[in-house]
């Protein structure tokens, strides 16, 4: 395992829209989420600890016995709401309060804290226009700093990739990883060639983008609760 931690975690998930006061028909906006959240509730739900809610018009957090779905429910609610941005803070650690399991609001804990301290990381880099800006950071409480480092060094290169996609890449892209099947089949849905499939995907760095992602969904399945 690449985190060894001493204590029995939660993972706390909180997401950030970007920009949210420029964005045009907020309402609808505000629906859209609603709905995604509702949606990966129910597919999620034995996975949940407390469902995913929203607390601000912007905003919205939830709590996870484990980080096994976790970059599945980030991917989902990144392809949704697109194209509106997200950032996405990661936090695990332990719940001092009592857990509401239908909804996420007024409970307190490190991995909350983890998670918002994730949220205003990226908040700063993105005022420093930092190069290199990442949507997706983890934090873990007590955690090994190198390995830490790693996990969000991965994720920041897999921002790099992702925002260099052109529409028809990020289509094909999104579409592959959702479906998780042929090039045949994407291509289809897609209403495109199978070498036009392949030529975005090639161009998109997909094979390198899906291993990275591979690679941090094997490392965050690892966290989990040992009492569930």
């Amino acid at each position: 395992m690449l985190f060894r931690l001493h204590y029995n975690p939660y993972i706390a998930l909180i997401g950030d829209m970007k920009d949210s006061k420029t964005i045009k028909n907020r309402d609808a906006v505000q629906e859209k989420l609603k709905s995604v959240l509702f949606k990966i509730n129910s597919k999620y739900l034995e996975n949940i600890a407390s469902k995913l809610t929203i607390t601000l018009g912007d905003e919205f957090q939830g709590l996870l016995y484990s980080g096994a779905n976790i970059m599945s429910i980030i991917g989902e609610v990144e392809r949704t709401m697109y194209p509106v941005r997200i950032r996405f803070g990661i936090g695990v650690g332990e719940i001092s309060t009592d857990i509401d399991p239908e909804l996420a609001i007024g409970a307190d804990g490190s991995c909350y804290h983890k998670a918002r301290e994730a949220i205003e990381f990226l908040k700063q880099n993105e005022r420093r226009n930092q190069s290199i800006e990442a949507d997706i950071r983890l934090g873990v409480e007590d955690g090994q700093q190198a390995a830490e480092d790693l996990v969000n060094t991965v994720l920041s290169l897999m921002a790099v990739i992702k925002h260099s996609w052109s529409d028809r890449q990020r289509q094909t892209i999104w579409d592959m990883l959702e479906h998780q099947d042929s090039q045949t089949n994407a291509a289809q849905r897609l209403g495109i060639t199978q070498s036009s499939v392949q030529k975005n995907l090639a161009n998109g760095n997909y094979y390198s983008y899906q291993e990275a992602l591979s690679s941090v969904k094997a490392i965050l399945s690892e966290i989990r609760r040992q009492d569930v």
